[in-house]
This record gives structure tokens, sequence and C-alpha cells, in this order.
């Protein structure tokens, strides 16, 4: 049996990337035609999830809302089970993506919230900067060499519940800066991992703690279900986490 959809207000949407998206406008406020927005270094002290079991643990991305490992266990261990629906009607266009706000598109955020010294024009776009892609271990100096990957892919959403979503809730999903749904990465790396879930595609072992929380807390977050292989792949992931 499926866990029920939660209700989106509305507006979530606009409020969500509102909140995000300000940090863009605040950046390009700084200089007059370029700016540049400098961004701590991975493990950052205010990025860690605090509380016990997951005491000193540091992640290693920039990810938000991450939690602790032994909330992430315990977010596992609450989803619903569901075989995979169909992927009768899907369409990226079901789930409208890289809004606009203040200027900056969500892609534009993201590179801007996980890439070090990146350097801006007035359109918000990245000139140049640094990103560790934390799938492969890449570092990549181009923006046109980093993909912004929906850590729960959208067709991953589509069989585990998000067919029965409005386009509303879909767009929220797609944007989500909230939760730890977007991260930047090598497009490599994206491409190969495509619209897999942890049971068929994993990153190197080094990220599996990360992404093990990130994917489940993403999950927990959108009232989304796991398979058995996927909820088995992703609690070998979390015992690579302290305890």
């Amino acid at each position: 049996m499926r866990v029920p959809v939660r209700p989106v207000a509305a507006g979530v949407t606009a409020l969500v990337l509102g909140a995000a998206l300000a940090g863009c406008a605040e950046i390009l406020e700084e200089g007059s035609d370029e700016a540049t927005a400098t961004v701590g270094g991975a493990g950052q002290e205010d990025a860690a999830p605090g509380g016990e079991g997951g005491a000193g643990w540091q992640p290693v991305s920039k990810l938000p809302g991450l939690p602790a490992p032994s909330e992430g266990r315990e977010m596992l261990a609450a989803l619903a089970v569901a075989d995979e629906r169909p992927m009768t009607g899907y369409s990226r266009d079901e789930f409208p993506h890289w809004s606009r706000q203040d200027g900056c598109t969500v892609r534009q955020t993201v590179l801007l919230r996980d890439g070090n010294e990146v350097k801006t024009g007035d359109d918000c776009q990245p000139d140049s900067g640094e990103w560790y892609s934390v799938y492969d271990g890449q570092t990549l100096t181009s923006a046109g060499d980093v993909d912004i990957d929906h850590m729960v892919p959208l067709a991953a959403a589509w069989r585990s519940g998000a067919d029965e979503w409005d386009r509303e809730r879909r767009e929220a999903f797609a944007n989500d800066l909230e939760n730890p749904q977007l991260i930047a990465v090598s497009a490599s790396s994206n491409r190969s991992k495509g619209d897999q879930d942890p049971a068929d595609w994993q990153p190197v072992e080094e990220y599996w703690c990360e992404y093990g929380l990130a994917w489940t807390a993403v999950k927990d977050a959108w009232d989304l279900t796991v398979h058995e292989d996927e909820r088995e792949m992703l609690g070998k992931m979390l015992d690579t986490c302290p305890a």
C-alpha cells in the first residue's frame, strides 16, 4: 500500500525558490558587471548534521537538508516499500525545471552554491570557477562540463509515486533547493546514472554514506516509495556512515 502524497500549499514553489535564489541577487549586488561568489570548502562546519549518531561526521558536498546518519537510518526504516509503478504517461515536461527568479535559474543557483571561487556576469551565469564532482572524484573548471543532477531522478520519482502528483507539485520537486535533491556533478557521471536508483547505479564508494542519506531524505520529504532492492542497497550505503 502506498503512502498518501502530502498536498503542497499554493505558492510553495515560489517560497522555496525565493529563499534560495535570493542569494543570486545578493551576489550580483556586490559588484557592477561582475561579482565573485566564494563558497566554503567541502566539509564546512555549518553544513555538518548535528545530533547523536553522526556527531563529528562531516559531509563532503554542500547539499542542504542532509540528515545525520542516525536520522537517515530512521527515515529509511519508515519509508513505504512498493513495487515500481509503470512509466505510462511519463515525460520530463511533466516536471518543469530550472525555474527563474531574481535573474537566476535554479541551475545557476546550484552552480553558485556548489562551486568554489565562482565568478558570474550580470546574467548570473558562471564565467569561471571550480566544481568537485563527488560522484566520480573529478574536478571541473568549466560550468559547461557540470550537470545539475536530480538526486532522485524525475523518472525514478514517477515510478515511486509522482505519477499521481499535479503539475505544481512536480515543478516544486524538480526545483527543490531545500532538500538534498539537486547537486552539481560531472556531466559524464550524471549521464552514467541516468534515471537509475541505488540498486542499479552507485557513485564512488567514498560517497556512499552521503548519497544514501541524500536519496533517503528526498524520498522521505516527498513521500515517495522504495522497492525492495533499492531499500537493501540504501541500507548498505548507510552502513558506511559512522555509527
